[in-house]
């Protein structure tokens, strides 16, 4: 049996564990937002088209791409056809609840860099981009102009 001092500790050692963030469920929301960026120029980068319209585009900006009559994969291989090494900076991160927006630098070879701001919307626990150069998801809308 243990002793009432020997319990004593486990309790303080709990209570420390709680406030210091022990058990904590993982990445910050901010943390997931800047991996959903980064995924967005990876498979930018590496043409995978099918990963940005499964893994990071939000369900409503898919449906705004497919409003042109082809697929999600096809309408963003022609779309990306010329973009050549893009890179993507992510400066500051605004969250509010289940929405929020990146401010990004993008670029490409060959391409004026640009001042971007990108929404991104919660889904299913998940953060997915809204839309592409800004406004859309906090709007209330959607913009299907993809900008690497």
């Amino acid at each position: 049996m243990l002793r009432p001092v020997a319990t004593r500790r486990v309790v303080l050692a709990l209570v420390a564990c709680a406030l210091a963030g022990c058990g904590d469920s993982g990445p910050s929301d901010e943390q997931q937002i800047r991996a959903t960026l980064a995924e967005f120029q990876r498979a930018t980068a590496e043409r995978d088209y099918q990963a940005l319209c499964d893994d990071v585009f939000a369900p409503k900006l898919i449906e705004t791409v497919k409003q042109i009559g082809l697929p999600c994969e096809v309408a963003l291989q022609k779309g990306f056809e010329g973009v050549r090494d893009p890179r993507l900076t992510v400066g500051a991160i605004a969250i509010h609840d289940d929405q929020a927006t990146a401010q990004v630098r993008s670029s490409a070879s060959g391409e004026a860099p640009s001042e971007d701001t990108v929404d991104l919307v919660r889904v299913n626990g998940s953060w997915r981009i809204a839309s592409l150069g800004g406004g859309g998801a906090a709007a209330g809308g959607a913009e299907a102009t993809p900008a690497p």
